[in-house]
């Protein structure tokens, strides 16, 4: 365990770390984090020894690492610094080989086979055995970086301290060289400070973090509490936005350029909507932030173009993402900018409308039918396989929506289409009951994001309002058009 407290120190009587304090359990990796110039490199430096400390302690297992011989300390404490420079050219096996002197009664004269194996192991983790015997100035930086890492690691010290690891790496070794360094952690007590300029990978990689401004300690803590939009805007001096990662429970950091607005102004209109009795389409000149449950694309992302393609009532595919892919690609859709939904309703019955408010204006777009209606109160009862649903809805808002805004506009939504149901007195044909929906139904909401932010998207909101009233009359006027069509 290492304990650092009221640490204040740098390079002559100047302090550039001052009154920094924090402990480091075994097992725990933390990440320093700061502008440049922020004092990060610098307390490395002051905790290894290799810049005087002003004054404070740092104790490493109880012990202050100043009553340490210096090779007693190499035994302990692995110092990955941010530049290397090299008086002679070693082979990388020569330059790992370092690591293992600590460990050496006398320079190299008392090689074991554990120290064999601590080499061949830290060359193994950190992929460099390939260039065992090439000389370390013919490798890139990048490869250089792994190399001295896996020095770092043949020493075999329960404490490493690192200054930018990932330094020079493709994302490929990133992530490779940070596995490697948070499963070392975790499968040997290893402590692992290292400093970092990617808030996102000191995220991912670090149970704690512990954020510089001006050499003083701004906070430390979980990633969560750590990077918090105001907090890191406030010391970076920058814009950007905090959201989560899509696989672990982690913060990530995104830039918002402060450019201005590049994009063209387009409102979309009604116009902008193709309907034939293949497809309802929707193209726009600039991409729209979207959030759907779509067949290519669902989630969130920002699109350019929209396809609701009609598809035969008995439809089926063992892959339907796939074949809607090559759908739209035999079409001349980009499909990494399209989004494609599936209806078994005649496109060409679509109902497209449009509503205004102060705000600016929504299109609400509606394919509607009610052949596999369902009520959601009794659907455990059911036992059907899913199959194509018959009700996609889009509301296209020319407006800029916060991100809980458009989890309520498709709730909003969703609220008035149910409505709907119950205003033509669909009913779930298994149950009788009133249907609230149908077995696969979509929903899209996309927005220019241009204009006044609207927070909120509720019911009782201008735009909720407009939501609303449009999915309700546009999913009436669509199943009427529907049961028209069916003779019903």
């Amino acid at each position: 365990m290492l304990n650092v407290q009221g640490l204040t120190g740098g390079y002559h009587t100047v302090p550039v770390v001052k009154d920094v304090s924090f402990t480091v359990k075994k097992g725990e990796m933390l990440g320093i984090l700061g502008p440049n110039g922020s004092g990060k490199s610098t307390l490395l430096k002051v905790i290894s020894g290799v810049l005087p400390m002003q004054s404070g302690t740092v104790d490493l297992d109880g012990k202050a690492i100043h009553k340490y011989a210096s090779k007693e300390l190499a035994k302990h404490m692995a110092v990955l610094p941010q530049l290397h420079v090299h008086a002679f050219s070693n082979t990388v096996r020569e330059t790992i080989s370092l690591g293992r002197y600590p460990h050496q009664s006398g320079f190299f004269s008392s090689w074991s086979d554990k120290d064999e194996k601590a080499i061949q192991d830290a060359m193994r983790l950190t992929d460099v055995k390939m260039y065992e015997n090439t000389y370390l100035d013919e490798l890139s930086g990048g490869e250089q970086q792994r190399v001295f890492v896996a020095q770092a690691l043949a020493q075999q010290a329960k404490i490493i301290l690192l200054d930018e690891p990932t330094n020079h790496l493709d994302i490929a070794h990133q992530q490779q060289l940070l596995d490697t360094i948070k499963l070392q952690a975790n499968e040997k007590d290893l402590t692992i400070i290292s400093v970092f300029h990617d808030m996102n990978l000191a995220s991912l990689y670090c149970d704690r973090l512990l954020l510089l401004e001006n050499g003083v300690v701004k906070i430390i803590g979980e990633p969560h509490v750590v990077l918090k939009q105001k907090q890191i805007e406030s010391v970076y001096k920058a814009r950007v936005s905090s959201h989560p990662h899509p696989e672990q429970p982690k913060p990530q950091i995104t830039l918002l350029p402060s450019l201005g607005d590049l994009q063209v102004d387009e409102l979309i209109t009604k116009e902008h909507f193709t309907v034939s009795n293949e497809n309802v389409v929707l193209h726009s000149k600039t991409p729209l932030k979207t959030v759907s449950s779509a067949v290519v694309n669902a989630g969130s992302g920002w699109f350019r173009s929209f396809v609701n393609r009609h598809v035969k009532a008995d439809y089926e595919c063992d892959d339907s993402t796939q074949e809607m892919v090559d759908y739209l690609e035999a079409q001349g859709f980009s499909t990494t900018d399209t989004v494609g939904m599936m209806t078994a309703v005649r496109t060409e019955n679509a109902v497209i409308e449009e509503y205004k408010g102060t705000f600016g204006s929504i299109i609400i777009a509606v394919t509607a039918g009610v052949g596999n209606a369902v009520d959601v109160s009794k659907a455990f009862e059911r036992e059907d396989v899913p199959y194509v649903g018959t009700i996609n809805t889009w509301i296209i808002v020319n407006g800029k929506l916060s991100d809980e805004a458009f989890i309520q506009a498709m709730i909003t939504a969703t609220e008035a289409k149910t409505k709907a149901l119950q205003h033509e007195d669909v009913r779930d044909p298994l149950t009788n009951t009133l249907a609230t929906g149908t077995s696969t139904d979509s929903l899209l909401v996309a927005a220019t994001q241009k204009g006044q932010l609207l927070q909120y998207a509720g019911p009782i909101t201008e735009i909720g309002k407009c939501i609303g009233r449009g999915v309700f009359e546009s999913t009436t006027l669509a199943i009427k058009r529907y049961k028209k069509a069916k003779g019903m």
